[in-house]
């Protein structure tokens, strides 16, 4: 973690600017290892602090060992206050998309003379590229989801709701060691598989509905991500015919990655087969996203971001058809970058349409 920091002190460098406020608890736990709820990393050029109230002071001491701790008497404004008395930082730099409108007025109240500026994205563009210990956590979570598919496809039957579903799909999951979901699981089934974001709900699984499973858990602070669509029993001709385009397309995706290519070919690859046959009205999401300690994070697969894939990037491809009001279908593996394409982290069967 130490290379970690050195890296933002560069950019501090490079930019004029003296220290950044960490407080988005990712990119605290990424630069500093500590897991707690509350607190406030203070990077500066030559050292960083980590802030804590009572309640973390000795996690904090055990799990960041390379940071000086600071205690928190009154409030993190405050903290900062002192620590500039000490290092004598003229400029600020802060995350703008985390940061609370009041925590920065009283930053700037407390820090008089203190140019606060948005230094966006410097962490979460260094944690794209993912090393062998964050590959390694991160495919363990995702193979869990492979034994959770496994597992739950032999309870899906007639009468259980979706709500059952995702709750015995969770406790089977966090029994073997997952710590958390990643986000709260999508279950959706019959019509309702046309809502992308479909949660679970009291709706009762019928025979011959098709049922979309997005799902993914957190084990050892890393996330995991895949979606599937089976069917129970035999599903209506239509919702066949667009889960084999949807398998075309994400086939299509997942061909198309490899090092040096912009995220938004991989969406175009995905996209274009969709919108041959006449459906691109009906895929209104982008083909996928990055996936580490945040189960959303860079880059995005979609047409407006063109960062260019290095190897060691971990990302979903999702494309997806939903029709409103008949069903829809999203077929999504997980995926590390490669030089010369992608491996796979979840292989759970996805070939045909599934039926139990």
């Amino acid at each position: 973690m130490k290379s970690r920091l050195k890296k933002v002190a560069r950019v501090l460098i490079e930019k004029g600017h003296d220290a950044m406020l960490v407080l988005r608890p990712e990119n605290m736990y990424y630069l500093s290892g500590f897991s707690g709820s509350t607190g406030a990393l203070l990077v500066a050029r030559a050292n960083s602090y980590l802030c804590v109230d009572f309640r973390y002071i000795e996690q904090a001491q055990r799990e960041s060992p390379h940071l000086e701790i600071v205690l928190v008497k009154e409030t993190i404004p405050a903290a900062i206050a002192e620590l500039r008395e000490k290092l004598r930082f003229n400029t600020l730099g802060f995350e703008t998309d985390y940061i609370n409108c009041k925590l920065l007025f009283n930053l700037r109240e407390k820090l008089p003379g203190v140019e606060t500026l948005p230094m966006d994205g410097v962490i979460e563009e260094q944690r794209q590229v993912k090393d062998r210990t964050e590959l390694a956590a991160i495919a363990q979570a995702m193979a869990m989801l492979d034994r959770g598919y496994d597992y739950i496809c032999g309870h899906i039957k007639p009468g259980v709701s979706e709500r059952d579903i995702s709750l015995e799909l969770e406790m089977f999951m966090r029994r073997r060691g997952a710590s958390g979901t990643s986000f709260p699981f999508i279950i959706a089934s019959g019509p309702r598989s046309s809502l992308p974001h479909g949660e679970a709900s009291a709706k009762k699984i019928r025979q011959g509905d098709i049922i979309m499973l997005d799902f993914g858990v957190v084990m050892n602070h890393y996330n995991s991500d895949m979606s599937r669509t089976i069917a129970l029993g035999k599903p209506p001709p239509e919702m066949r015919k667009i889960y084999d385009l949807v398998l075309e397309a994400q086939l299509a995706g997942l061909n198309a990655i490899k090092e040096g290519v912009t995220a938004s070919a991989v969406d175009k690859a995905a996209r274009s087969v969709i919108e041959a046959h006449g459906y691109g009205d009906y895929f209104g999401h982008g083909t996928g996203h990055g996936v580490g300690l945040a189960v959303h994070e860079r880059p995005r697969l979609s047409p407006r971001d063109d960062t260019v894939l290095k190897a060691g990037m971990v990302v979903t491809v999702e494309p997806g058809i939903y029709l409103p009001g008949r069903g829809g279908v999203r077929i999504e593996d997980s995926v590390v970058v490669e030089k010369y394409g992608c491996r796979l982290l979840t292989k759970a069967p996805k070939n045909s349409l599934v039926e139990i």
